[in-house]
Order: C-alpha cells, then structure tokens, then sequence
C-alpha cells in the first residue's frame, strides 16, 4: 500500500466531512429563513447546477493543473465557504441569497474536488487495485458524506446555526494540510491552448470510445429512472407502506446498509467475474429491483429487502464504470473524460425528478417504477450490447498501444 493512497483517502475523509457538513446545513438553514417551498427548492437547484454548468470547464482544469494543486483550490474554496457561513450566522447576517450563493460555491468545489481525486487514484494505486480502491473511496464518500455527517450536524445545530460551519472550516483545513503532502505527476501542456478545445478533446474521446460512450448512454437512463423514483420514494413509503418518518428513515438505512455490505465484496466480484459481466449482472438485477417494486405486494420488510439489493448492485456497476473509465482513458485527458461523463449521464437527473413528479400525479405512485423500470431495461440492453468481454479486451489492447 503507498504512502500516496493512504494520504488520498485521508484527504477523502477530511474533505468529506467539510463537504458533508455544508451540503446537510444549507437547507437546514434555509429552512429557519423561509417555509416558501419555491424559495427552500432554489438552495437545491442552485446548488446541483455545477454539475452540469461547470463539469467540462473542471476537467480542463484538473489536467491541465497539477492535480494536488486543484486539489487544494477545492478545499481552499470549500473552506472560505464554510468561514463566511460561520461568520454570517455569528453576526446575524444569514440571508436566503447567501445560502444559495454558497451552495453553488460548496458543490463547485465538490466537482472539483471530486473529478481531481477520480484523476488521483491511477498515479497512487496499481491498476489491478482500482475497483478496490474505488470501492474505498465511494464507501467513505457515501458514508460519511450521507450517513454519519447529517446526524452529527443536526446535533450541532443545537449549539447555533453557525456551528457545523466552524467544525467544517476545521475539516478543510485539515485536508488542505494533508494535501500538502500529496504528491502527483505535472499536467500536460495544452495543444489547442483554447478551453473550448480541450473541453472537445475530452468529449471526443469519450464519445468516439464505444465501451466508454456504452457506460456514459447506460448511467445516463439509470440516472434518470433512479431520479424518478427517488423523488417519489416519500409517496410511496407514506401513501403505500404507510410508513410514517421513522420507517421512512429504516428505509433509507436499508439502502445505506447495502450500499456497505456490498462494498466489502466488490473487489472479489470484479476480480472473479470480470468487469464485462460484474457490469451485465448488476444490469440485470436493477432491473428485476425495480420491476419488484411494481409486482410485489406493499409488504415494508420486502421493499426493504429490495432497497438494500438495489443498493448492493448499484455500487458493483459505480466500481466498474469509474475504474473503466481510469483503466482505458489517456492520463492527459482522464480528468476532462470523467466530468464529461458526468455531464453527460448526469444530465437527465433533473428530467428524471420532473418525469416523475407528472408520472404520479397523472397515473399514481407506482406508476413511476413501470416507467422506470422501462427506462432501465434501455440501460441493461445498451450494457449487454456495448459491454462484452471481447469489447473490453479490444480497449484493453487499444490502451496497451498508447
């Protein structure tokens, strides 16, 4: 194990916790400022749209900078975000306008953060080791991020609105410290010397990449029908379970518990299956995971049964496609090729939420799994088609030529 791929996932905590703390207390503030639903929603939509309005221009930067260096700008960033809510909620200055500010600012610093530690991860780890290491770093992420984070923050919050924002500012800094230390390679000198170019360079490349292009069209219909039934997830714990926000919460522990379950074995599934059939077989079984949802009875133990295998499955397909993408992708263009990935499958998440949102309210709540199980048999047959053995050891070959 390198000195480089311990300190990365130290870096990962650190930064998660800042960024977990952020993400959690904005809308809980925001929450203490207005009850206005359209008002409370603009912290969430502003707060996504780096996603999609800053993902390309990040991958031009992550390679064409020294990567530890972006790093640090992402926690800098993330860090002066933090301070000025601290501030604000000392002084009596939090404002509706400031969070949303801020939120764009917390998540433009994620995308950064994020694409530069997906960039990292090939010049710390060996590339037989990458599912594993991917494994690790999505299992902090989620963890902590989305499961140990909120509850700490809501506890914070108690002692004022400020607070989480001054352990945040705490956090930040000590990645900044520990990224210090964090060595990598020189970035690659432009060869259009235009960021619209290499913007182009890098979509190219992806696109032009069947096995990748086959990744990108199969996240991008998972996202859309796993955003649709996200969103009406609530209706249907409430409306069909009859679940109140106890059993809500059990539910989504359940997910969270397959999420890490299956991370201890990931490695070992690649190792044995390959990436070709780990990606088809996880295929497969989100499809059967949400048709489950429409054809089983509303028994809660069973749709809880189906979260935690939703779950398990999810993170064996979110290994593979990254460690693809790291495997088969030239160092000079991995950082553009993985945001543009991003922007690209991740832009049908909102038409996702909105799709099911109509789909409920015209013909009910179950109604949103058969569209999305739909959806996702799109997905499987994209993976079945373009995800063969033989297409992976042609990338193989490819990348072997370089």
């Amino acid at each position: 194990m390198s000195r480089g791929w311990v300190r990365l996932q130290a870096v990962v905590v650190s930064g998660s916790v800042a960024e977990g703390l952020m993400l959690s207390v904005l809308p809980w503030i925001a929450a203490t400022i207005t009850s206005d639903p359209r008002q409370l929603s603009l912290v969430n939509v502003v707060g996504q749209a780096p996603w999609l309005v800053f993902s390309l221009f990040a991958g031009v930067v992550i390679d064409r900078v020294r990567r530890s260096t972006v790093l640090t700008w992402a926690y800098a960033v993330q860090g002066c975000a933090a301070l000025a809510l601290a501030v604000a909620g000392v002084t009596d200055a939090l404002s509706l306008p400031l969070l949303v500010v801020l939120a764009f600012v917390v998540t433009s610093a994620q995308v950064l953060g994020d694409g530069t530690t997906g960039a990292l991860v090939p010049e710390v780890v060996e590339p037989g080791r990458l599912p594993a290491a991917n494994t690790r770093l999505m299992l902090i992420d989620r963890g902590v991020v989305q499961f140990v984070v909120p509850p700490a923050a809501g506890f914070l919050v108690a002692f004022g609105l400020g607070t989480p924002a001054w352990v945040a500012v705490a956090a930040a800094l000590v990645a900044l410290a520990l990224v210090r230390g964090l060595r990598s390679a020189r970035s690659a000198p432009s060869t259009t010397k235009h960021p619209l170019r290499d913007i182009g360079e890098g979509l190219k490349f992806l696109v032009g990449t069947r096995l990748l292009l086959s990744i990108t069209v199969a996240v991008a219909l998972g996202s859309f029908a796993a955003s649709a039934t996200m969103s009406m997830f609530v209706l249907y714990a409430r409306d069909l379970l009859g679940l109140g926000a106890v059993g809500y919460g059990v539910m989504q522990a359940a997910m969270a518990a397959g999420w890490v379950a299956s991370s201890f074995v990931v490695a070992r599934v690649v190792d044995r299956l390959g990436y070709a059939w780990s990606m088809r077989l996880a295929q497969v079984g989100m499809v059967v995971t949400i048709a489950l949802f429409v054809l089983l009875p509303p028994w809660a133990w069973a749709i809880g049964a189906l979260m935690f295998a939703q779950s398990a499955t999810v993170i064996v397909w979110n290994v593979c496609s990254q460690s693809s993408r790291q495997r088969f992708t030239p160092p000079a263009l991995l950082g553009r090729v993985l945001t543009s990935h991003r922007a690209l499958a991740w832009g049908l998440t909102p038409l996702g939420a909105l799709a099911g949102g109509f789909v409920a309210a015209g013909f009910g709540v179950r109604a949103v799994w058969v569209m999305a199980t739909v959806v996702q048999v799109g997905a499987l047959i994209t993976a079945w088609r373009g995800l063969s053995p033989r297409a992976f050891r042609e990338a193989e070959l490819v990348a072997a030529g370089r």
